[in-house]
């Protein structure tokens, strides 16, 4: 492993252990040149994924573009960072799973904002404008109302959120 610090290859492990969902390894380096540490992750990865983007083009999958495109998403949202690592690993197993290696932009989205929509409303909302390219503010209101559901549309307004945002101090 290249030390991120001098760039040399001669680095050693002290320490490795499972993370807490036990869907990688974490490993503790220590550089022999520097004497930098840092901490490294390994993870099974059952296929080579490739993105077919909307116009054609295709890219190594990413997770770690997929991690920072939910982080921006749920950002200063309180959600653990445990369950939003959780919610990538379950998203990258299901693509994994389609049995494809090809898979098309559209099936993460659509993947990311099913999981997001359990996670976090708010969070939902910002991804969903972002990938479905929100132009007007019917756009916003069409991804309130199906997050409320058919239970709202009975009175016209809903109750509000599903989940009560966390109280402010």
């Amino acid at each position: 492993m290249r030390c991120p610090s001098c760039g040399s290859l001669d680095t050693q492990v002290k320490d490795s252990r499972p993370t807490e969902d036990s869907n990688a390894i974490r490993r503790r380096r220590v550089c022999i040149s520097c004497n930098f540490r840092f901490t490294t992750f390994e993870r099974v990865q059952l296929r080579e994924l490739t993105v077919i983007k909307r116009n054609g083009r295709r890219s190594p999958f990413d997770r770690d573009k997929l991690m920072r495109s939910v982080q921006v998403a749920l950002r200063k949202r309180q959600v653990d960072p445990e369950r939003v690592e959780q919610m990538v690993s379950k998203i990258v197993r299901e693509l994994e799973s389609l049995g494809e290696n090809d898979v098309s932009s559209e099936t993460i989205g659509e993947s990311v904002m099913a999981h997001l929509r359990d996670l976090d409303d708010v969070a939902y909302v910002r991804f969903a404008s972002v990938y479905r390219n929100f132009r007007e503010p019917q756009d916003f209101k069409n991804a309130l109302d199906e997050l409320s559901g058919p239970e709202d549309d009975s009175d016209g307004g809903g109750d509000g959120p599903r989940r009560a945002a966390p109280e402010r101090k």
